[in-house]
């Protein structure tokens, strides 16, 4: 069964895009309605975090939230399985240019095609250490197009670019997310049982790590730091790669457009990582709340984030 619906969003890659977002509309509010769990995780979160808006405000934002998440998920029929001219028409990266610089990303301009959009350096080919390009480590919030920014990055970017691939709820979906992300460009996908090691290997041999680290992974390496109104547990990794990979970190957040996506890489963060690794992941928060406020029904509302509670605390869901 899983297959069968795995093949037929393949087939929604030959669907306009216009009408492939109204079906997303359509079967978001279908679920709405249909998923009563996950509709009370999104409640349950955006009260949380925005208790000044009044029930209906949030009630839209929720609804929103639902059409949003399943756009997202249908846009990976054309993301995995288009062809490349397709896929690059539908993304635009913009932002900082010194990030840009370092993921070799060059002449941006806003009015050239999307196959002109960028002119790439040759990739590195000296491995001597003094000619090793900066490390790198992308913050990449759980929005739901980041895998739209993944693609965009991989396609783009001639610099290796790794991350961290979680196992998903069967074999099927599995190999179809992996070979989704695998597609495009110099990639590499750790899985979290391998550890950390090889993923510090590659950050410092001068791979990109794109990290998604703003989810609640449980207990293990977080520590509790404020998250809206609340005290989250948060891992603690975007701190700890940057310091062990002695590299820099910058923002990369993926925005559902009319035509595709919009993916903005931030500027390079100033003074991270410190000394203070909890101070360092309170950061990471608070930077979060930031770009959320720029998009709040983009954001994975979906995920139980404050699963975790503190020792003694109550469930929230």
């Amino acid at each position: 069964m899983r297959k069968l619906l795995l093949s037929l969003v393949e087939c929604l890659r030959f669907i306009p895009l216009p009408l492939l977002r109204g079906l997303g509309v359509f079967l978001g509010a279908l679920l709405w309605w249909i998923a009563s769990r996950r509709r009370h995780i999104v409640r349950t979160n955006l009260k949380l975090c925005f208790p000044d808006l009044d029930l209906g405000e949030r009630e839209r934002l929720a609804k929103d939230n639902f059409v949003r998440v399943i756009q997202a998920l249908l846009d990976r029929s054309w993301l995995w399985h288009a062809s490349e001219d397709k896929v690059r028409a539908r993304l635009k990266v913009t932002g900082d240019p010194q990030a840009l610089s370092m993921l070799k990303l060059h002449s941006f301009s806003s009015e050239s095609t999307a196959s002109e959009q960028c002119h790439f350096a040759e990739p590195e080919t000296n491995t001597d250490l003094e000619n090793k390009p900066e490390g790198l480590v992308i913050f990449a919030p759980h929005f739901v197009g980041l895998d739209a920014g993944w693609t965009a990055l991989a396609i783009e970017s001639p610099r290796r670019l790794t991350t961290i691939f979680t196992q998903q709820s069967s074999q099927e979906a599995d190999d179809w997310v992996y070979a989704g992300r695998k597609r495009f460009g110099d990639v590499k996908l750790f899985r979290k049982v391998q550890g950390v090691s090889e993923i510090v290997r590659a950050l410092s041999s001068g791979s990109v790590l794109y990290l998604l680290p703003d989810m609640d992974f449980g207990e293990k390496d977080t520590v509790f730091v404020p998250f809206y109104t609340q005290m989250a547990a948060t891992v603690t990794s975007l701190s700890r790669f940057a310091k062990i990979g002695k590299a820099k970190v910058v923002t990369v957040t993926t925005q559902i457009c009319d035509t595709g996506y919009e993916i903005k890489v931030g500027s390079v963060w100033d003074n991270f990582p410190s000394h203070d690794l909890e101070a360092d992941t309170a950061r990471m928060n608070l930077e979060l709340e930031s770009l959320i406020a720029q998009m709040p029904d983009q954001y994975y509302w979906v995920h139980r984030r404050f699963k975790t509670r503190p020792k003694g605390g109550a469930s929230l869901y």
